[in-house]
């Protein structure tokens, strides 16, 4: 997200975050505990739950990023045939069919679907990265609706664009 909380543009562009200029100089920090990144954790994982939105933004990237992972996608309108992915209507229909597969390890993506999986309290780590970029307006990772909860900080680390990353434990 950006430094003012928001994961894409208003009209759902997240380009900005592939032109994060890296010779900036930003300062790294010395962490004992790193946050997690992508190379270390999304090899264990063995469903990845997300919305819509998401979802119609993965398939622009060109081929399907996730080959052999269980995909489900949570959504009340969408119609496809897809067979990279599962439709699911609800949270609970999600947590039924995760229940069901034997899922351990879930990767929950989306502003929506992160909230919606909040508010039930389904999520038990967030790893956030902030960038350093204030975009002024756009679609939040977190918003309105988002119930209160408290955090505790599990590693932190800088990253050569620039990247604050945080994983927090929810407590």
């Amino acid at each position: 997200m950006s430094l003012d909380g928001f994961i894409a543009r208003p009209d759902g562009d997240v380009r900005w975050l592939e032109s994060l200029p890296t010779d900036r100089g930003h300062v790294t920090t010395s962490a004992a505990n790193p946050a997690l990144v992508w190379e270390t954790f999304f090899p264990d994982i063995d469903t990845l739950v997300m919305g819509r939105g998401t979802y119609e933004k993965v398939l622009t990237f060109g081929d399907w990023p996730f080959p052999g992972l269980t995909t489900l996608v949570l959504s009340s309108a969408l119609d496809t045939d897809d067979g990279n992915i599962e439709l699911v209507r609800t949270v609970d229909e999600a947590t039924n069919r995760l229940s069901a597969r034997g899922a351990s390890e879930v990767y929950v993506d989306g502003g929506v679907t992160i909230r919606s999986f909040l508010r039930q309290g389904l999520i038990d780590e967030l790893t956030v990265s902030i960038a350093p970029v204030i975009l002024g307006d756009g679609l939040p990772l977190f918003g309105e609706g988002t119930p209160e909860r408290s955090l505790r900080v599990r590693g932190s680390h800088v990253t050569d664009e620039g990247l604050v990353r945080i994983t927090y434990d929810l407590v």
